[in-house]
């Protein structure tokens, strides 16, 4: 099931052990290599220390909190060496630039849908700039037209292939 981001986070993080909120979920850990959701970083209730919740620490989600075992099923980010790589990236997917192949600026990322079973993002929506929006209000992008992901932007490939369009238009 495709899920936009914004319902996944500020939700709380339940200890299924004591049954309270542990935490709060700020924001996505993003895999940029996968475009893999690998965890997400939370605030700690206790002592608003920034913790780490891997997304295989997750017992369950109901729609609206996480529940883990308990306190523990959180890290510090310094504690989870197999992704120092991706936390040192800071990578951050709202507001980076798309452009197609051709080089040609789609617009920039504003909100994207996450399988929440694999947690793969798997469409990003792309608002165009404001000449272009009096046309189309944003651009859905499957993860399949992803050509490359760098640290500044995003290549997809270009949007007419023999007179059609490959990107879907959301209103």
């Amino acid at each position: 099931m495709l899920k936009l981001i914004n319902s996944l986070i500020d939700k709380p993080v339940l200890s299924f052990r004591s049954g309270t909120a542990i935490a709060t979920v700020q924001s996505p850990l993003i895999n940029p290599d996968n475009l893999k959701i690998e965890g997400f970083y939370c605030k700690d209730r206790f002592h608003n220390n920034p913790l780490i919740m891997l997304y295989s620490d997750i017992r369950d989600f109901n729609g609206s909190a996480y529940f883990v075992n308990d306190i523990d099923a959180l890290s510090e980010p310094e504690e989870l060496v197999r992704l120092k790589k991706v936390i040192d990236a800071e990578w951050i997917l709202d507001g980076k630039p798309v452009y197609t192949v051709s080089k040609q600026k789609v617009g920039k990322v504003n909100d994207y849908a996450v399988e929440v079973e694999t947690m793969y993002i798997q469409k990003l929506y792309v608002s165009q700039n404001l000449l272009k929006n009096f046309k189309l209000s944003s651009l859905s992008i499957d993860r399949s037209q992803i050509q490359e992901i760098t640290d500044k932007r995003i290549v997809i490939q270009d949007l007419v292939a023999g007179g059609q369009v490959t990107a879907t238009v959301a209103a």
